[in-house]
């Protein structure tokens, strides 16, 4: 016997299907959710969450991957940084070597323009003292150069103006890239720029040296010129000394007191020592232009020399006073120095007669002639022509009678005329 189950089910008949019914307004729809539908369904869901709770539980489990990859960058980030750190730290050592380079360069370049200066100021005082030179006729003894030339270094003219160039080039180098800091060679800007000044330094201190060493020719020149002069001019009886003691309106000198330059250093020192020859020397020559070195006739011979000899007209031992040319008559006579013509006409035996003061006691005097040039307070210079020659007087035909006296007594003329031959040479 078959027992009845529970359910509402009829033997033999197939179970009712689940219908779902949907209704909007007067439609009404009708869907059969067959087995196979919920079955899908069913696995449908049950892989999705079984797959959501895989993903889960690994990146649960595996958590460790986040935190190596977060570490990853974090150590990424500080190498980027140390990198960073370390390029501006370079770029700072960078930046202050420039600097620093640039500041000593500059300094270099302005103690090579201080001395580029100092050089042009002496060139300026040596201009005015070589062209004293020059007019003086004084001669250096070496050939060493004095401004226009400067000594040879490396095979190249180290001249200041080239050297400041250079040295600013390299200071505009100094501002570029860092390879330029850091140069293959190892040598840096301010290393290479210091090399280049020394050598500028010393190729100046050679110029300078040398310069010097001109100078110190000149003045050597310069005092034995003048102490040649003195030494002629006193054989004669005479001191150029003393007659440049008198002094006049050429020589007057005067003006406020100023503190005098710095002696100790060479230069000055040096260039004082040959302004001071050179003084020396102008006076020398300026005073031996008043004295009466000249001759007054160049071209006519001696007849009668200074002393006793035997009178012409009186036929006894006489004192001539002077010396006696050979002079036709109307030969131009010419004074022998520079003075003032205190005398200038007729006087005794000496007829027609010039008489030129030139200082401190010294005249001359020009007798026997033809024609008087001049007249009385005239100011005449060397070789200028005073007046015709003659033989006018106590003579015995054309000739000029020549005297040179000092504080009123005869000195005889040929120690003046050839002391006057032998000035020829340093007063050129």
């Amino acid at each position: 016997m078959v027992a009845e189950r529970p359910e509402n089910r009829i033997f033999g008949k197939r179970a009712q299907q689940h219908v779902v019914i949907l209704a909007s307004g007067d439609r009404i729809r009708h869907m059969t959710i067959r087995p196979w539908m919920a079955a899908v369904t069913f696995c449908f869901a049950g892989m999705f969450t079984v797959g959501y709770l895989a993903a889960t539980s690994y990146l649960v489990l595996r958590d460790d991957l986040i935190g190596a990859t977060m570490a990853r960058q974090a150590r990424m980030q500080h190498d980027y940084e140390d990198r960073i750190s370390a390029l501006r730290a370079q770029v700072d050592r960078v930046t202050s070597r420039q600097l620093l380079d640039q500041q000593v360069v500059e300094e270099k370049v302005e103690k090579l323009m201080q001395q580029q200066l100092a050089l042009s100021t002496r060139h300026g005082k040596l201009d005015a003292l070589l062209n004293r030179t020059d007019n003086a006729g004084t001669a250096a003894t070496d050939t060493a150069p004095l401004t226009g030339e400067t000594p040879v270094v490396d095979g190249r003219r180290a001249d200041a103006a080239g050297a400041i160039n250079a040295i600013m080039g390299m200071t505009g180098a100094s501002q570029k890239t860092t390879q330029l800091a850091y140069a293959a060679t190892g040598e840096s800007v301010a290393d290479r720029a210091d090399r280049l000044f020394s050598k500028v330094t010393l190729s100046l201190k050679d110029l300078e040296h040398d310069q010097i060493s001109r100078i110190q020719s000149l003045t050597t020149g310069a005092s034995q010129t003048a102490d040649a002069i003195q030494t002629i001019v006193r054989r004669t009886g005479l001191d150029v000394t003393d007659e440049a003691a008198g002094g006049d309106s050429e020589t007057a000198i005067g003006g406020p007191f100023v503190e005098p330059v710095d002696v100790t250093d060479p230069f000055e020192a040096s260039i004082n020592d040959l302004d001071t020859a050179l003084d020396r020397l102008d006076t020398a020559r300026r005073s031996v232009r008043k004295l009466p070195f000249g001759n007054p006739s160049p071209a006519s011979s001696i007849t009668s020399r200074f002393g006793n000899r035997t009178d012409p007209f009186l036929g006894r031992l006489a004192l001539h006073a002077g010396i006696d040319f050979r002079a036709g008559t109307g030969t131009e006579i010419g004074a022998t120095g520079a003075g003032t013509v205190v005398v200038a006409g007729r006087n005794g035996g000496y007829g027609n007669m010039v008489e030129i003061d030139h200082g401190n006691g010294l005249k001359t005097r020009y007798a026997h002639l033809s024609r008087v040039l001049v007249k009385v307070g005239d100011h005449v210079e060397a070789s200028a022509p005073i007046g015709l020659s003659g033989s006018t007087g106590r003579s015995t035909g054309p000739h000029l009678h020549y005297e040179v006296r000092r504080d009123g007594k005869a000195l005889d003329p040929m120690r003046f005329l050839t002391a006057g031959m032998k000035l020829t040479t340093y007063m050129d």
